[in-house]
């Protein structure tokens, strides 16, 4: 009781909220809409039942156990910022979830908000094929070296070659975690995770000491869909954690894209959908991505695809068609050359005189012949 009476301003409410309800639980969300961050949480400490017929007993037992003043000092011993909006620090973009994060807890060496500001979510399936690793991993080093922060989960796969290419290239990562920061989570990424807090930045909407769960993990997504500037998915199946990542992504209107793979792979099948449904853009390296994320037009722009240059490219309609029916190593005469290529042969003397003088035909004791 003592410590909800302490609990005097807006943004240690925003951290009382973060300790005793999930992320995006409807009843906090609820009470909050309706009575703020401060009466909202004298109203849960009452418990009872709202008019909606909503019971807010649930947050009883966290309350009773709520101790701000450990937790901020927990989050100063991991030298953790505590951010709330209207903070310097505060990444704004995430302001347009509909939910938007209560307060964020921030650990490593980037300017947050700043390297979010032209930033790409690289994200997939954690049961990722070499393929996917290798192009997640080429579209992370790729914009990294444009300038972009790279935005992921951290979790196996796709997500892992993504912050280890960045790393690679000395390009900025953001890792945003469905636990608290101070947790290695999978802990087999703890090597990983040290990386990123030396050279990037760490985040999470939960206190220090949370255990990740499924549904922090899907709140998670939201807050990288947010936080990009856009979001790629690479490799993906048609019931997975990045698909809801794309979801929220496009909720907000941030722009979507997708890596096609082969049409038998089950891994690829989310991929598929989402550009077969004009939810996503078919993007194959990190020009397109930078195409469709960055500035319109100038060094943003993708450089247009073209198959190899043929010497006959250059050639007028004529003198292609004649080049087309001549062979390198046997001779043609000037009636077989008519009669293949359609022309009269007043037209394939003059084209045969074109390609001689540049270099691309020439006249044998038995005909005509082309030279490569």
């Amino acid at each position: 009781m003592t410590i909800m009476r302490s609990i005097t301003d807006e943004r240690m409410a925003r951290l009382a909220w973060a300790r005793i309800a999930e992320p995006t639980d409807k009843v906090a969300v609820a009470l909050i809409e309706r009575f703020g961050f401060e009466d909202g949480l004298a109203v849960a400490q009452r418990g009872g039942r709202l008019a909606t017929g909503q019971q807010v007993d649930r947050f009883a037992a966290r309350l009773e156990k709520l101790d701000l003043e450990r937790d901020q000092e927990i989050s100063g011993r991991l030298g953790a910022k505590i951010l709330v909006p209207g903070e310097p620090g505060w990444p704004e973009q995430v302001d347009d979830l509909e939910v938007p994060p209560w307060c964020l807890w921030v650990r490593g060496r980037l300017d947050f908000a700043g390297a979010c500001e032209r930033s790409v979510a690289v994200v997939g399936a954690r049961a990722s094929t070499a393929y996917g690793n290798h192009v997640a991993a080429d579209i992370a080093a790729g914009t990294g070296a444009r300038g972009f922060t790279v935005v992921s989960g951290a979790a196996f796969g796709i997500d892992a070659a993504a912050h280890r290419a960045a790393l690679a290239t000395e390009a900025r990562t953001v890792a945003v975690l469905a636990c608290g920061v101070d947790r290695s989570y999978p802990v087999a990424h703890a090597d990983l995770l040290r990386q990123i807090l030396s050279a990037g930045t760490v985040v999470s909407e939960v206190p220090p000491g949370s255990a990740p769960t499924r549904v922090r993990f899907l709140a998670r997504n939201r807050i990288i869909a947010a936080l990009a500037t856009g979001t790629v998915v690479v490799e993906a199946g048609l019931r997975s954690g990045a698909l809801n990542t794309l979801n929220a992504a496009a909720e907000i209107g941030r722009p979507i894209a997708a890596v096609p793979g082969p049409v038998t792979s089950m891994t690829s099948a989310g991929c598929h959908w989402a550009i077969r449904e004009k939810q996503a853009v078919l993007v194959t390296d990190a020009a397109e991505v930078v195409d469709l994320l960055g500035h319109i037009g100038g060094d943003d722009l993708a450089p247009a695809k073209r198959g190899p240059v043929r010497v006959e490219d250059s050639l007028e309609e004529l003198p292609r068609r004649v080049w087309g029916v001549l062979a390198p190593y046997r001779s043609k005469t000037v009636e077989e050359v008519t009669v293949q290529s359609g022309l009269s042969a007043t037209e394939v003397l003059g084209a045969l005189g074109e390609l001689s003088l540049a270099g691309l035909a020439e006249q044998r004791l038995d005909g005509w012949g082309r030279l490569t």
